[in-house]
């Protein structure tokens, strides 16, 4: 684990963002509430928060961070994708990128989970850092085009 003790204490915030490709009919089924396991996006809604919380035991040289906040949202961005935008902010001596990579992740994963029985083709990425402010490298933000 690199040592942050040196660095200041400054907020620090992140979004990554996701997408799960799946057949149209899997995602109409998402939007009439269909799955037996429960309502898919706000299932997978709170996987990715907890995901966020549970970086640093995921990941191994990540540093415990005291998360202040958790956002994940979800829109259909087409008939057979689902985007997700996780935001994640903190006070502390490093970055939360990791935390909202992996926020994104695990939510696309637990889509994934609830509709695997009814599409196995289903697909997750690209997954990107989109933005990230605060700390020493400043303000980081992905060009329009880049993938």
């Amino acid at each position: 684990m690199v040592d942050v003790s040196h660095k200041p204490v400054t907020h620090r915030t992140a979004r990554a963002s996701c997408l799960v490709h799946m057949q149209p009919e899997t995602q109409e089924k998402i939007r009439r509430h269909e799955f037996h396991k429960g309502d898919v996006l706000q299932v997978a809604r709170l996987a990715g928060i907890m995901a966020a919380k549970k970086t640093a035991d995921l990941i191994p040289l990540c540093h415990p961070l005291p998360i202040s906040s958790t956002e994940i949202e979800l829109s259909f961005a087409d008939d057979r994708t689902i985007a997700v935008d996780a935001r994640v902010a903190a006070t502390s001596q490093t970055g939360v990128e990791m935390e909202a990579l992996t926020a994104a992740s695990v939510t696309a994963l637990t889509i994934y989970d609830m509709c695997k029985s009814v599409d196995r083709s289903i697909t997750i990425g690209p997954l990107q850092l989109e933005e990230k402010a605060g700390g020493k490298s400043g303000h980081f933000k992905r060009k329009e085009n880049a993938s």
